[in-house]
């Protein structure tokens, strides 16, 4: 099973879950589907692990929580070696150091290697604990024998590495691991590769051991322009990260942090700006935001980014990337390029979440006041949801990034990005 060209990583992810499902490879949890997925055979490509001369030699191993893993984190503690978990999510640290009870045996091991063992027998490492991680162990929803990963989607695997690296805990002759399924095994192209990508250099399957001899760079650090305000929010050690990394003169600009809106030009606003998300004229719109950037505002305040995504797939519109700003009640969008992001806005003009009427407008017609709220999750007073003139709009410019699916076709034009 090789993938076809054109394909996105997206399309990867779902012919490797699909297979699994059909060919019954799959193991518990199931449906495998937007999960490192579990697989017959995983306890058997786990007992290549202690045969690798890394392994011998590592005294540290972090191993990532998800269930084709568990056999490998047992190895770790049948070897006496420290084994670091990742926090689910990053929410609470970023590691947790599984430490079983004295005399334990190798059932006790085998239960402490489980996802309830971990909840029971860790204890937090923090950011000043100087842990040196000697192997890495990541979960795969695909790789090729060259190295290169495709993981579930979210980038936790990434940024689990990028925070290590900014830390000290691992350097770039750090080995890392993936433990996969054969199928699991397929051609990826390298113009889907990114700068935040974290490759392996070791493949283990019930069959084989790859040794890929990836040359390409691993990640050299936290890539802040590829993080959101969303996760910052959502992941304390990462703000901790970002401060000091702040203090040591680094750019630590995120992703969708509005550029250039200093207090004094907000305070020196006009009353009128602080009213409601009107567009600029076209003469003034701010060159300080990114083209390629959508708003969206007057989001319901018990609205969830889910029910969002799901209106912008029924409308075709699925962005690249998606910046929750729930309490201030407002999302930006992010599209490839300019004429996707118009295209997007046409499409998108009477969006509705509940009862609310959504304003959709090209990020950089958004006054200062719309991107940076004085007073988060407050409506703006006066407001009306507006609906932009769309005879000022372009037509729609045809986008071609990824095969249409039936519903694209069928809504107003824009293609799907997800």
């Amino acid at each position: 099973m090789e993938p076809s060209a054109g394909v996105s990583k997206q399309d990867i992810r779902e012919q490797i879950w699909d297979y699994m499902e059909s060919q019954n490879l799959a193991d518990f949890p199931r449906p495998v589907h937007h999960r490192i997925p579990n697989f017959k055979g995983a306890p058997r490509a786990a007992e290549h692990f202690p045969r690798l001369q890394a392994f011998k030699m590592a005294r540290t191993i972090k191993v990532n929580p998800d269930a084709p893993q568990k056999n490998a984190r047992f190895l770790v503690l049948d070897s006496r070696k420290t084994l670091l978990v990742p926090t689910p999510r990053l929410r609470t640290g970023l590691f947790n150091k599984i430490t079983p009870p004295p005399g334990a045996t190798k059932d006790i091991l085998r239960k402490c290697a489980t996802s309830q063992g971990v909840r029971s027998f860790s204890t937090p490492v923090g950011l000043d604990a100087r842990v040196q991680v000697d192997l890495v162990v990541v979960g795969s929803v695909a790789v090729s024998e060259k190295g290169w990963r495709i993981g579930k989607g979210e980038g936790y695997a990434d940024l689990e590495y990028a925070m290590m690296v900014s830390m000290g805990a691992v350097s770039p002759e750090t080995p890392v691991v993936t433990i996969v399924h054969d199928c699991q095994v397929v051609d990826i192209p390298e113009a889907l590769l990114e700068d935040h990508d974290l490759t392996v250099d070791y493949i283990l399957t019930p069959t084989r051991v790859i040794a890929t001899g990836c040359e390409r760079p691993k990640p050299a650090g936290i890539i802040w322009s590829k993080i959101s305000c969303e996760m910052m929010e959502k992941i304390p050690v990462l703000r901790s990260l970002r401060s000091r990394e702040k203090q040591a003169g680094k750019d630590v600009s995120l992703q969708d942090e509005p550029r250039d809106l200093d207090a004094s030009r907000l305070q020196t606003a006009p009353l009128r700006a602080l009213r409601g998300p009107q567009a600029l004229p076209l003469a003034t719109q701010r060159e300080d935001v990114p083209a390629d950037t959508v708003y969206v505002g007057n989001l319901p305040r018990d609205a969830r980014v889910s029910e969002l995504k799901t209106a912008l797939r029924a409308h075709g519109a699925a962005p690249l990337r998606l910046s929750w700003q729930g309490p201030q009640r407002r999302a930006f969008l992010h599209y490839p390029d300019a004429a996707s992001a118009q295209q997007a806005v046409s499409c998108l003009q009477d969006l509705r979440l509940g009862a609310n009427t959504l304003r959709v407008a090209l990020a950089r017609q958004q006054r200062p006041s719309d991107l940076v709220d004085t007073r988060p999750g407050e409506p703006h007073p006066n407001h009306r949801p507006a609906v932009a003139d769309l005879r000022q709009c372009p037509a729609p410019v045809p986008v071609e990034l990824q095969r249409p699916t039936e519903q694209d076709t069928q809504s107003c034009g824009c293609m799907s990005l997800s």
